[in-house]
C-alpha cells in the first residue's frame, strides 16, 4: 500500500560512506529499499530511494529523525517524505 511507501532524498558533497550509512540504518530497522537512483554532478552527490516501511521497527517520525541525524554525521542533507505527499508536491496542476 502507498501509505507504507516513503521517499528518501540525500544531497551533499560526495564522499565515501553515504550509501552505506543510509542503507545500514534502513536494514537495522527492517525497511526495504525498493528502488534507488543516485548521481554525481561535479562532486555533488544526489540520491533518491523508494522504501517500504510496512515491516519497520520504528514509526515514520522516528525514522525521519534517525536519518536526519545520520545525515548530520555524514554532512549531507536528508529529506524523508511519505510517497503520497512527495507526489503531490511534484505534480504540476
Amino acid at each position: 500500500m502507498d501509505e507504507n511507501k516513503i521517499i528518501i532524498t540525500v544531497s551533499g558533497s560526495d564522499k565515501v560512506g553515504i550509501v552505506s550509512g543510509i542503507s545500514t540504518i534502513l536494514a537495522k530497522y527492517k525497511i526495504n529499499i525498493e528502488d534507488i537512483k543516485q548521481t554525481l554532478m561535479q562532486g555533488h552527490f544526489v540520491m533518491f530511494m523508494l522504501c517500504d516501511i510496512a515491516k519497520a521497527d520504528v514509526n515514520f517520525k522516528e525514522l525521519k529523525n534517525i536519518l536526519i541525524e545520520e545525515g548530520n554525521k555524514l554532512e549531507v542533507e536528508i529529506w524523508v517524505q511519505k510517497k503520497g505527499i512527495f507526489e503531490k508536491m511534484h505534480t504540476i496542476a
